[in-house]
């Protein structure tokens, strides 16, 4: 209860000062310290204060300060280890905040594959990168500034680094400046945002730069080993950005556009202003295209440079005024790029994950507490629900209204629905009720997506399935067809329980199809695949879908006994997907075929090579777990897992967590634990022993 009140104390606080003050522009040199993992900089802020405040707070977590002035006068402060609170030197109008601080951020500032021999590695050899994500951890972890996404300001950094990396921040890069072994960097934001969206970007990067019709800069970055994947990773991004820009009726709100894909991401990407930070599983070659595309974490980051970067929410309850609209945007991207088809095959997708979440989620979009999928796909189902009803010129003209009037600002639901009001006799009123303030799902809204012919078709066959006995002809005819996708599928996996004499003549058309996706339902769906069939089967294996290959792989390997040891030859060569999915699957497999104990021996010591820590986390985890299901329970394997314990992804450290767990219950890995437990760096030493002590 104390807890809850200091939060609500904290929060009026917070309230009470953006009444009070506003802060203008922030003005920042900062050294990032990758061995000490630690910021050290110099702020200056320029602020107003318009009513009477006594205290002034800026968020600051962990950080110490010294030299603080405000208009050029040292001045007393504290720091609480969360905030820096000034109370003397500022009057009402205009002033000039400057102090010095040092940051050690555990969160929010990541500093990923620093471990490297400072004897032997030159900073040009070190993979090293580091990132910033702002969203639900808060900049104040790393730079003095505003957890109140209310408080919008002109942010300019100029920070020193090592001059082979590549340095990237918010808004125009101002100039360069070299400093002996290190360059400066002066970027420099050109409209006020919230401190959430400030980023750094750091890494051995490389880019190609385009512009779009309008003329503003697109710049993509990319590792130099990365450089045959440009073209796939960024297809469409130009006319991605063309077409939202248009759809949306107002031009880009800032002065260029980067998209850097970084190493070991928590998320699929984030809308920094000016500068998407995205997962480097995303960065795809020409083949893992065709299963993996960056299109629509392209497209929903692109549009939160107007709906959340531009004009953002008040308050978390309104917090689908950005993700519905980014989720809604991108999903028009797509369908500009890929087809009706393909736009409606979603939204159908959407509404019925969100009917079946319905129920037992009862919390509406229009609540702070409301889950991801209400937030993004219900708040883009409602816009589109709206779209329909009042039509592409009236909700354009809505939307280009509502981001002219609170560019830059802040705003709320009724702010949104009073811009439709004005353009339309549309009732907000009850959309409001249902779409929003409301936890079931409208379903018979959902019968506008039956305008789409493929739908209709679609549906018809999940509601009146063919018999593969009687509707022979008809189901050939369907496969023969140019009719989308997902219709050959869902005849496959309809067939997925019946004999596979009944279904042969179906699985024999679906792999004539030569269509991806449809030969990639034969792959996941016929785990027993007979000796007759196998030759057709084995055609797979060549497909350019590293998702088919795997899959292809792993059950005829298992299978066909016999052709083992042909199957690991001919996928010697595979890599994969960023996370070497196609690797680990071969050295799993090798590795159990082989009787050749030195040739174990050889193929343990390359899985245990990707554990390291040189390797993102998601190769690492793929690799402990092919291991672990080998039962390899060496002590380089839990060495591994333990190191895994104290990484910054929540995934990687449930799992190492789990697995530790399990271990321990039995005495022997137990005792393995105790002893590499001495050899670990604190961090995961102190993770390591919490999991030992639990009972």
């Amino acid at each position: 209860m104390r807890y809850c009140f200091l939060l609500l104390f904290t929060s009026i606080l917070i309230a009470q000062q953006t009444q009070s003050v506003d802060f203008k522009t922030l003005q920042a040199s900062l050294e990032i310290n990758p061995v000490k993992r630690n910021v050290v900089g110099n702020v200056t802020y320029n602020f107003e204060v318009k009513n009477k405040i006594d205290t002034i707070r800026i968020d600051a977590q962990k950080m110490t300060f010294t030299n603080v002035k405000i208009n050029d006068q040292n001045v007393k402060f504290k720091e609480n280890k969360k905030e820096l609170l000034l109370f003397e030197g500022f009057k009402t109008g205009s002033n000039i905040l400057t102090f010095s601080y040092e940051a050690f951020p555990t969160q929010t500032m990541y500093f990923v594959n620093w471990d490297f021999n400072k004897q032997i590695d030159t900073p040009e050899e070190v993979q090293g990168q580091i990132w910033t994500q702002g969203q639900g951890k808060y900049t104040s972890h790393w730079l003095p500034s505003f957890d109140d996404v209310n408080e919008k300001v002109e942010f300019s950094l100029e920070i020193t680094f090592h001059k082979s990396f590549e340095v990237i921040s918010n808004g125009d890069l101002v100039k360069k400046t070299n400093k002996g072994d290190d360059i400066v960097w002066n970027y420099r934001m050109n409209h006020p945002m919230s401190s959430y969206l400030v980023m750094v970007a750091i890494g051995h990067f490389r880019k190609q730069e385009i512009v779009s019709n309008s003329l503003t800069p697109l710049v993509f970055y990319y590792e130099k080993e990365d450089g045959n994947k440009v073209e796939p990773t960024y297809r469409n991004s130009r006319d991605v950005f063309d077409f939202l820009e248009n759809k949306i009726g107002v031009p880009y709100p800032w002065k260029i556009y980067r998209q850097v894909p970084v190493r070991d991401f928590l998320y699929a990407g984030m809308e920094n202003t000016s500068a998407t930070v995205f997962s480097r599983d995303f960065v795809v070659d020409s083949i893992g295209y065709n299963d993996r595309t960056y299109l629509n974490v392209n497209a929903h980051e692109l549009a939160h440079q107007w709906f959340g970067d531009m004009v953002t929410a008040k308050s978390g309850k309104d917090h689908w005024l950005q993700e519905g609209f980014a989720t809604y945007y991108a999903l028009l991207a797509e369908k500009y790029v890929y087809g009706d088809d393909y736009f409606y095959n979603k939204l159908y997708n959407i509404s019925k994950q969100l009917l079946e979440a319905s129920k037992t989620d009862t919390i509406p979009v229009l609540n702070e507490k409301a889950s991801s999928l209400s937030f993004y796909q219900k708040g883009a189902l409602a816009l589109h629900v709206m779209h329909e009803a009042i039509g592409d010129e009236k909700f354009d003209a809505a939307i280009k209204n509502y981001l002219k009037k609170y560019a830059y600002q802040n705003v709320t639901t009724k702010d949104f629905l009073d811009e439709v009001n004005l353009v339309s006799d549309f009732n907000t009123t009850e959309f409001r009720k249902k779409w929003l303030e409301s936890a079931v799902f409208p379903e018979a809204d959902m019968e506008i997506l039956l305008k789409n012919d493929f739908m209709k078709k679609y549906v018809q066959l999940i509601n009146e399935p063919l018999s593969l006995t009687k509707d022979r002809a008809a189901i050939l005819d369907i496969m023969k067809s140019d009719a989308y996708y997902p219709i050959k599928e869902l005849l496959i996996y309809q067939s997925v329980s019946l004999p596979f004499e009944e279904k042969e003549y179906l699985l024999n058309a679906a792999l004539q199809t030569n269509e991806i996706h449809v030969r990639q339902a034969v792959a996941n769906t016929l785990v027993k695949i007979p000796e007759s069939f196998r030759l057709s089967y084995e055609t797979l294996l060549k497909d350019r879908s590293y998702e088919t290959q795997e899959a292809a792989l792993f059950h005829l390997w298992k299978q066909f006994p016999e052709h083992q040891e042909r199957y690991i030859e001919l996928s010697k060569d595979w890599i994969g997907f960023q996370d070497k999915n196609l690797k680990l699957m071969h050295l799993y497999l090798a590795y159990l075929t082989t009787k050749n104990q030195k040739e174990k021996i050889k193929i343990y010591l390359q899985l245990l090579a990707f554990t390291g820590t040189n390797y993102d986390s998601n190769v690492q985890q793929q690799a402990l777990q092919k291991l672990l299901n080998l039962e390899l329970y060496t002590e380089d394997v839990f060495r591994g897992l333990a190191y895994g314990t104290a990484n910054h992804r929540w995934q990687y450290v449930k799992f190492c967590k789990d697995n530790i767990r399990e271990l321990i219950k039995e005495q022997k890995y137990r005792d393995i634990f105790v002893t590499i437990r001495g050899q670990l760096p604190i961090r995961e030493k102190t993770h390591l022993q919490r999991l030992l002590d639990e009972k």
